[in-house]
């Protein structure tokens, strides 16, 4: 159940949050919100991860739902029952809905978050961005702890 709450919650937001930029800026448009850190931008990502696969829409949408299925039905494979792995999977299932939501219904990717320091620029992004590197994350820091109590319960 947890899962279902965390993934609907945040695709929501996600969605949400795009529905806003879209209303309020135009494409291109960057309103300074930190000055020298962080602005807000709107950005549509026709590609993947930082502009990736630019023109692939039906590729990435397949990739997208190839993922989905993934998760969904194989996900006792690779993720326990624990809380970090119900949030991780919650997080990555958001991520790839609320995006895939974008590029089914608009042939694009709203991204808005725009970091940036001194001479570097991290490429914009959104909630759903966000939620697939957390959860990712997530799932990746648990595997170290989980591959260290076996070691450590095997050496006992």
């Amino acid at each position: 159940m947890l899962i279902l709450i965390l993934s609907f919650s945040v695709a929501l937001l996600d969605q949400v949050t795009k529905y806003l930029i879209r209303k309020n800026l135009v494409p291109g448009e960057c309103i300074e919100a930190i000055p020298g850190l962080f602005n807000i931008s709107y950005v549509r990502n026709t590609g993947a991860a930082w502009g990736m696969l630019s023109g692939f829409g039906n590729l990435l949408i397949i990739l997208s739902l190839v993922m989905l299925v993934v998760i969904v039905f194989f996900r006792k494979h690779f993720l326990t029952d624990t809380l970090t792995h119900r949030i991780a999977t919650g997080l990555m299932l958001a991520g790839i809905v609320g995006n895939l939501i974008d590029r089914i219904r608009l042939g694009y990717v709203v991204d808005f978050l725009d970091f940036h320091w001194s001479m570097h620029h991290f490429p914009s992004f959104n909630v759903a961005d966000s939620a697939i590197c957390i959860g990712v994350g997530l799932y990746m820091v648990s595997q170290v702890f989980l591959e260290k109590k076996a070691r450590e319960e095997a050496e006992a």
